[in-house]
């Protein structure tokens, strides 16, 4: 029934939510995602990464942020209210294998869909550092997570509250230059992801991004996760959502998720003053 078995606020508009899926938590794999949807068939349908899974208790975990009127929505659900449809898992998983060396680096929200993948890739016998990356301390989330799971665990933030004050790509240089890892995986803001991967670029490191952040109905019906990789048209929602971040056509990315900047900004403002998601709760 998608039942809602525990709920946590991770920080100002990110929470975290267990939600009961036997099914989906037996088959998910790192790097795959689940279309959601609140209500009836009118509803809209909305693509979350499977931040963990529980196969043996039958649930998944999802790390999500409030940023338009359905995920505000799914924000005012408490444990024991039901979710009406769960679709996945979707999304072709991450290349999980022993490359020997592995950076993994998250950005902001990007955190959640990375922690599965650190997960994955240590069981897999690799030595695995994470970069994690937020604005701000009160921004970061999982930290605690990632240090029982990986080797190393290196935190900046844009303005130096917590961990060392820098962008993700500086200690990412650091150790590109100091002790060449063989796979570098990024999950994050686009704008994060596309510097993260010039980064990696001249040193010739497999480098995998995640571009779930563009996806929108999780099926690419709707065009809005076209991308160009390598110079041919893909979507993200069904060719991907992991590709070879030195094909990315950055540039021409960006320019499209600028096109309905504006609205989206209403949108934000529009949900905040409507459904009144109050600091402290949950």
């Amino acid at each position: 029934m998608n039942k809602i078995l525990a709920k946590q606020r991770l920080s100002k508009e990110v929470f975290r939510m267990e939600i009961e899926a036997p099914e989906i938590a037996e088959a998910r794999k790192p790097g795959q995602f689940i279309i959601l949807q609140m209500g009836g068939e009118f509803d809209e349908r909305i693509p979350l990464t499977i931040a963990n899974a529980d196969p043996v208790k039958g649930s998944i975990t999802l790390i999500f942020q409030a940023v338009g009127e359905t995920t505000h929505r799914l924000a005012l659900l408490e444990p024991g209210d039901i979710i009406e449809n769960l679709l996945g898992p979707l999304g072709k998983p991450t290349d999980i294998k022993k490359y020997g060396k592995v950076v993994c680096v998250g950005g902001g929200i990007g955190v959640a869909p990375l922690f599965p993948i650190v997960e994955g890739m240590k069981k897999a016998g690799n030595e695995v550092t994470v970069i994690m990356g937020a604005r701000t301390k009160e921004l970061l989330i999982m930290e605690e997570e990632m240090r029982e799971t990986a080797d190393e665990v290196i935190v900046v933030t844009d303005d130096g509250s917590y961990g060392r004050k820098a962008l993700v790509t500086v200690p990412l240089k650091e150790i590109c230059e100091e002790d060449k890892p063989d796979c570098v995986v990024i999950i994050g803001p686009p704008v994060m992801m596309k510097f993260a991967a010039l980064t990696t670029k001249p040193y010739g490191i497999h480098t995998i991004v995640s571009l779930n952040t563009i996806m929108i109905d999780g099926t690419g019906m709707c065009g809005g996760c076209r991308v160009t990789i390598g110079g041919e048209t893909k979507f993200v929602c069904v060719d991907g959502p992991e590709f070879d971040g030195h094909l990315v056509d950055w540039d021409n990315m960006l320019l499209r998720l600028g096109t309905y900047k504006s609205e989206e900004a209403e949108a934000h403002h529009r949900c905040h003053i409507g459904l009144n998601i109050k600091e402290g709760e949950a």
